[in-house]
């Protein structure tokens, strides 16, 4: 289904471009009503689309987040595991942290459903 991939890829960029930008809104056009999204600096998760924007609102007043999409697995007709490149720096700018973590995301009717933080395949890059 390469159409199919094609399309989740851009929908998983265009995702994490909103996310850098800060653009909640426009991240949340790309999530389904009943999107369920890891609370990952906190723990837990929060559900629905006022969840998450209360969340990074939250979590943008406390740590300056980037993630870099930097490889795609598909790994069913539904998921995808991301490499991501993330890179967490404190209000002043020093950096907290600066890793490669997996994201994995659940697509349903061409949004997404579901991410959860997990970790990579170790053929990975740099594995």
């Amino acid at each position: 289904m390469p159409n199919q991939s094609a399309q989740e890829l851009h929908l998983l960029r265009a995702a994490y471009a909103a996310f850098n930008a800060r653009d909640i809104d426009a991240a949340l056009t790309l999530m389904t009503a009943d999107v369920k999204w890891p609370k990952a600096f906190k723990g837990g998760f929060v559900h629905g689309p006022e969840e998450i924007r209360a969340y990074w609102t939250e979590q943008w007043s406390e740590i300056d987040p980037r993630v870099e999409p930097s490889a795609f697995y598909p790994q069913d007709a539904s998921q995808v595991l991301v490499d991501v490149h993330q890179l967490v720096r404190d209000l002043a700018g020093s950096v907290l942290a600066d890793e490669h973590v997996g994201h994995r995301f659940t697509i349903k009717d061409g949004l997404i459903q579901a991410m959860e933080v997990c970790p990579l395949p170790p053929s990975g890059p740099g594995g």
